[in-house]
């Protein structure tokens, strides 16, 4: 018996195009600059970056599914890629293209201006019992997403009708920030490393996580909902996926220039940084995680009173 041949190895013959479907300093377009730094030594060809924002990233990803079986044109993938196929506002989700990693997990952080009300965990609680539409609430990037989800489960626990939730929803973290202090909202749920110039600035506090512990300086001294006595342990995660039709070799070249990207210090301190959790996962790995996360979006998203798709 002969032994089959070793699949070729591939490598891009020209630029690779990295998108993000947040506009600069977005969330997806914060790992997408990070990765294009760290993976550039390790190219043979230039790496540009795209920002096609909208749809929570669906504006990306559409983008990407026209590239079907070209590897030299990948994209940062979030929470939104299954929930807005659930939701009815994309035809196609991860199943229409190739996921090739899960980088991290950031979580969310509740801000509110000082001095302002809510002022603290306990009065957004009692606000949300009382009546949960007379909170307006800012968050990116989309209905139905991981800070539209944290959100029903405060609810839903304070005692408050989560159909009612008043929310502003905005392409970027950074916009949902500047609405808040600009005093058009009296909540943002944002992703932590979203809030912290403004943090720092003494322009927002911090009144709650949603982490599984307490995260490092600036959120040092703020509590998570598990010392609120509520279950909302909710983070938004990162990866990057390709376009449908991607070869066995295609696949294994980007899951090594990725591996081999967050392998080393670098890396290590951009997830310090930012305040991103280590969730690394390789491509079979990826597409099993989302399978099962699509499961409990089902779920969750029919707690917010939200259409969603049977397949």
């Amino acid at each position: 018996m002969t032994e089959a041949a070793p699949t070729p190895a591939w490598h891009p013959e020209r630029e690779i195009e990295l998108v993000a479907g947040t506009p600069p300093g977005g969330g997806q377009d914060r790992p997408a600059r990070v990765l294009i730094e760290l993976m550039q030594a390790r190219l043979t060809v230039p790496i540009k970056l795209t920002n096609i924002a909208g749809r929570g990233g669906g504006n990306a990803w559409d983008y990407l599914a026209k590239h079907a079986g070209d590897a030299h044109v990948v994209a940062i993938n979030s929470p939104t890629i299954v929930t807005n196929q659930l939701l009815g506002e994309s035809d196609l989700d991860f199943t229409a293209l190739t996921p090739l990693a899960n980088l991290y997990t950031e979580y969310l952080v509740f801000v509110v201006r000082p001095g302002a009300a809510p002022a603290s965990a306990a009065e957004l609680l009692a606000a949300l019992k009382r009546d949960a539409g007379s909170v307006r609430i800012a968050f990116a990037t989309a209905i139905g997403n991981m800070n539209h989800m944290a959100l029903a489960k405060i609810t839903r626990q304070a005692g408050g009708d989560v159909r009612a939730l008043a929310t502003d929803v905005f392409d970027s973290a950074r916009y949902a920030v500047k609405h808040i202090v600009d005093g058009h909202a009296d909540l943002a749920v944002i992703t932590a490393t979203s809030a912290v110039p403004e943090l720092e600035a003494g322009l927002l506090t911090a009144i709650a996580v949603s982490a599984p512990a307490r995260m490092a300086s600036p959120f040092a001294q703020v509590p998570t909902w598990s010392e609120s006595g509520i279950d909302c342990v909710v983070g938004t995660w990162r990866g990057v996926i390709g376009a449908q039709g991607l070869t066995r070799a295609q696949i294994a070249f980007w899951e090594t220039t990725l591996a081999a990207a967050i392998n080393g210090e670098a890396w290590r301190a951009e997830l310090a940084r930012h305040h991103w959790t280590d969730t690394y996962l390789g491509a079979a790995a990826t597409r099993d995680f989302l399978d099962r996360e699509r499961g409990a979006m089902k779920t969750a998203l029919a707690a917010l009173g939200l259409s969603v798709k049977a397949s």
